[in-house]
């Protein structure tokens, strides 16, 4: 009987690099992926949560079978798979309740043979400790991975994505630069609450230490991930073979947006806290942190 393979959950955090690995594992011969990169699936708890997911999933194999028909012959092979995995995962969420059973086997069908399956969503971080347990009952050797990345440009990062999904065109540069005042002054709504969420390293680095001890988690910076050594520092922890890895392909970047110099510092001065918990925690910080810590706390 072969050994099963090393479960892992990537839990973000959200505009750390989660996207490039998800891409990098998809693409590793001894991993296996399905198309689908966020499932969410423990973030559900009650009936009317799987309804709302499943009528999102409806949509998206409804977009999907759009660009199939609308595609040139011969390029709708990642399309059509992605459709198949879609139907696949509604079969999940129509039981409308946690069935540990069904999850693990729509994640590790077509696995036979791969040393790392997983599910790379960043929401996950963001549950509490009682909720994060379950991770642990999936699989008999369960790796979590939480990426970070230098606050101010995570920061800056997600709130040029909900810009971009919120203003218009003419819009975009205002909108930015006013999410991030709104934020720094303390002005959580909207969105603002959100991207402060998943951003805060000092709440959800602990809570993940307090469920997955030892060496069932991973804490690794995504300035260091993108390096061969990162690459390699991962791979060993996750059980595989290091192999060539994408080092300068970006992954959902985002539009480009200078941010404002009185805007940043005054970020850098909220962000202290997140900086402060990092240092005390990684005696030895990227080069982009120590950067910002110097400009922001000088």
């Amino acid at each position: 009987m072969s050994q099963e393979p090393t479960f892992l959950f990537c839990v973000g955090a959200t505009k750390a690099g989660t996207s490039w690995l998800y891409q990098h594992l998809l693409a590793h011969e001894e991993c296996h992926f399905r198309s689908i990169k966020e499932l969410h699936y423990f973030t559900m708890t009650e009936p009317r949560q799987f309804e709302r997911a499943i009528k999102v999933l409806d949509a998206k194999m409804a977009a999907m079978q759009v660009r199939i028909d609308a595609a040139e012959a011969g390029k709708t092979k990642w399309l059509q798979r992605q459709l198949a995995d879609l139907a696949e995962w509604r079969l999940v969420l129509e039981r409308r309740a946690t069935d540990l059973d069904a999850y693990r086997g729509f994640v590790t069908k077509g696995a036979e043979g791969a040393r790392l399956v997983g599910d790379v969503t960043p929401a996950y971080a963001l549950m509490p400790v009682e909720r994060l347990r379950a991770l642990l009952q999936v699989a008999a050797d369960t790796r979590v991975l939480y990426l970070i990345r230098d606050p101010l440009a995570r920061l800056w990062s997600h709130v040029r994505m909900i810009a971009a999904r919120t203003a218009a065109a003419s819009g975009f540069e205002r909108a930015a630069h006013d999410l991030v005042g709104r934020i720094t002054s303390g002005d959580l709504s909207g969105e603002g609450q959100g991207i402060v969420d998943r951003g805060d390293y000092a709440a959800i680095i602990p809570k993940l230490e307090t469920v997955f001890a030892g060496k069932k988690l991973m804490v690794q910076f995504q300035e260091e991930l993108m390096t061969p050594a990162g690459v390699s520092r991962l791979s060993d922890f996750l059980g595989i073979t290091p192999a060539s890895a994408a080092l300068e392909k970006r992954v959902h970047e985002g539009r480009a947006l200078a941010l404002d110099e009185g805007m940043k510092a005054r970020a850098l001065v909220w962000l202290r806290p997140q900086y402060d918990f990092v240092a005390s925690r990684f005696p030895v910080l990227p080069e982009a942190w120590s950067r910002n810590m110097e400009k922001g706390f000088a």
